[in-house]
């Protein structure tokens, strides 16, 4: 698998969807993931800004405009084109994918800042997926309060499920 032949990308972009493909198939390694599993990953790593450097209206559009696309042209797993659809402000219904990609592209080691701490989080993700995705989700969040946007209804219930007590 690679970029669809739509997608729209900077050679920039290009190599983050490279990185975040390869940070996956290392997680998946590490994880024993099976092939199916590992399939479903690496599709929604490629896909999932595949249309980011696209004239869409809103930065926030390229992950349900690239799932659309990906839907109108032959993608029938729900849990990766949800991953895509919503890899940016999270997903309360996310399966394993979702999770994944979600980690995945924001730890990927090419992005310029907290380097050292997002290795380190990169590093623990096989085996302490559930706490690291907790830390990532929080600093996201932490991002957006501080440049003072809304927080999307998805976020909001995607943070409350990753810390909802049984």
């Amino acid at each position: 698998m690679s970029l669809p032949a739509w997608a729209q990308v900077s050679p920039e972009r290009r190599a983050h969807i490279e990185r975040v493909v390869a940070l996956l198939n290392s997680w998946a390694d590490a994880m024993h993931v099976d092939a199916n599993e590992r399939n479903r990953w690496v599709r929604a790593g490629w896909l999932h800004d595949a249309l980011r450097d696209s004239p869409l209206a809103d930065w926030s559009a390229h992950g349900p405009a690239a799932a659309a696309r990906a839907a109108a042209t032959g993608e029938r797993d729900q849990g990766v084109l949800e991953a895509v659809r919503y890899h940016t402000i999270g997903f309360r219904g996310w399966d394993d994918v979702g999770r994944m990609l979600y980690l995945g592209d924001f730890l990927e080691p090419g992005r310029d800042f907290a380097s050292a701490e997002r290795a380190e989080l990169a590093r623990r993700v096989p085996t302490e997926r559930d706490a690291v995705l907790r830390e990532v989700a929080r600093r996201r969040l932490e991002w957006v309060l501080r440049s003072g946007w809304q927080l999307p209804n998805e976020t909001v219930a995607f943070w409350n499920a990753l810390v909802e007590r049984p």
